[in-house]
C-alpha cells in the first residue's frame, strides 16, 4: 500500500536519538534544559531569525505571540477562512476577534485585496497562513501592514523551510508560529511548537509566558502558563532538522512528478509562484467529483486526505460569531472539492505513476 505520509527516521539517526533519550532519562532532565536551548538556537539559525522559543504546540505559539504583542480584548485579527481551526482558536483565546477573509482561488492563499478591505480602526494584526507548504503573498501583506501600522504574523505550521524571495518562512513578519505535530515536515514524536522572531522583547515575553510567567524559578513577573517544549522532543527535532532540507527537496521532486503527469488532466493543480519555493507539506488538487475520486483511490489502496472539509465560519463552535453568517465561496469550494494526495520525502516515482494512472483512468 502507498503511504499518505511517512514519519520514519533513517536507522542511524533513530539510533542516535535513542542514545540521547537514554541519557536524558538517566539524568531526569525532561523539562527545558540544554537540549531545548540547543534546538531553539539551531531552529532560529535555520529560520534566519534572532530567537526561537519552544512551546507545547502550534496553537500555544500563536496564542503566546499575540499575548506578548498585547493583542487582546477589543482587537481584531484578520485571517483566512480556509484554514485549520488551530489558526482561529488562539485569536479567540487571546480575547481578540477573528475577522475572516476568503482565499484567492488561483493560489488558495489569503487574498490581500480582501485583507485591505477588511481593515477597521480595531484591526491589530494580519495573520497569514502558509497553507500546504506554500507561502502567503507576503509582499502585498507587508505593504498593507506597514500602511496601517499593523503586526503581520505568520502561521507557518505547514511551511518549515519554505522560502519567499530567499527568506525563510518564520522570518518575514513580526513573528511566526510553528507546529511540530508528527506529520509536519519537521515533526516531533508528539506535540510541540515554536515561536520565531527578530523582536528580542517579544521573545523574552513569550519565554516567560510559556513557563508560568517566570524568568527565575518561583519568581513570577507576569501571568503565564505551562506550555514548554520538553527535552525528549527537542532531541528528536534537533536530529530531524539536519535532514529537513533534503526531505523538502525530495518533496519538491515528488510534486514535480505530480505536476508533469497531471498537467493535461481535468484536475485543478496549484503551482507555486516564482518568488515562492514551496516545501509541499501537502500536495492538493481540486475536482468537482472529489468524493468519488477519493473512493476510487481508496479502493486501490491509495490513502488521501481532505484539508479542510469545513471552513472556519461553518464550524458549530463559531455559530455565535458574526462571521458565521457570512459567505466565503472560494473557501467553501475548497472544502467541497479539495483532495490531498500522498506526499512524503520517501515517495517514489513509481508510486506517483501508480497514483496518477488510477486518477486518469476512466
Amino acid at each position: 500500500m502507498i503511504n499518505f505520509c511517512n514519519l520514519d527516521l533513517p536507522t542511524n539517526s533513530e539510533n542516535l536519538v535513542f542514545r540521547k533519550i537514554k541519557d536524558i532519562v538517566s539524568k531526569s532532565g525532561f523539562i527545558l534544559g540544554t537540549e531545548v536551548d540547543g534546538f531553539e538556537s539551531e531552529f532560529a539559525n535555520y529560520c534566519k531569525v534572532k530567537r526561537s522559543i519552544g512551546v507545547a504546540s502550534g496553537c500555544d505559539a500563536l496564542l503566546f505571540t499575540m499575548e506578548g504583542l498585547g493583542i487582546g480584548n477589543g482587537d481584531e485579527v484578520i485571517t483566512v477562512a480556509n484554514t485549520f481551526i488551530g489558526t482561529a482558536l488562539p485569536i479567540i483565546r487571546a480575547g481578540a476577534k477573528p475577522v475572516l477573509v476568503d482565499c484567492d482561488p488561483q493560489s488558495q492563499q489569503i487574498d490581500p485585496q480582501q485583507v485591505a478591505a477588511a481593515i477597521t480602526p480595531r484591526t491589530a494584526a494580519i495573520l497569514a497562513v502558509h497553507l500546504y507548504g506554500r507561502l502567503a503573498p507576503m509582499d502585498e501583506l507587508l505593504k498593507i501592514a506597514a500602511k496601517h501600522g499593523l503586526c503581520l504574523l505568520e502561521d507557518a505550521a505547514q511551511a518549515h523551510g519554505a522560502l519567499y524571495r530567499e527568506k525563510r518562512a518564520g522570518s518575514i513578519g513580526n513573528a511566526a508560529a510553528f507546529s511540530f505535530y508528527p506529520a509536519k515536515n519537521l515533526g516531533a514524536w508528539g506535540d510541540g511548537g515554536a515561536v520565531t522572531t527578530n523582536d528580542i522583547e517579544l521573545s523574552e515575553k513569550v519565554s516567560k509566558i510559556r513557563n508560568y510567567g517566570q524568568e527565575k524559578k518561583y519568581y513570577h513577573d507576569t501571568l503565564g502558563w505551562n506550555s514548554r517544549l520538553d527535552s525528549l522532543q527537542a532531541i528528536v527535532l534537533s536530529e530531524k532538522l539536519k535532514l529537513l532540507d533534503q526531505w523538502n527537496k525530495n518533496r519538491r521532486t515528488a510534486a514535480n512528478w505530480y505536476y508533469e503527469r497531471l498537467k493535461d488532466s481535468e484536475f485543478c493543480l496549484y503551482h507555486e509562484k516564482p518568488e515562492n519555493e514551496a516545501v509541499h507539506h501537502l500536495f492538493v488538487i481540486t475536482h468537482k467529483y472529489r468524493d468519488l475520486l477519493q473512493e476510487k483511490l481508496q479502493s486501490k489502496g491509495i490513502p488521501t486526505g481532505i484539508h479542510y472539509p469545513v471552513p472556519i465560519h461553518q464550524h458549530k463552535c463559531f455559530a455565535d460569531h458574526s462571521f458565521a453568517k457570512k459567505r466565503f465561496p472560494h473557501a467553501e469550494r475548497q472544502g467541497d472539492e479539495l483532495l490531498s494526495l500522498p506526499m512524503h520525502p520517501n515517495l517514489t516515482e513509481c508510486e506517483v505513476d501508480e497514483i496518477c494512472e488510477y486518477m486518469l483512468s476512466s
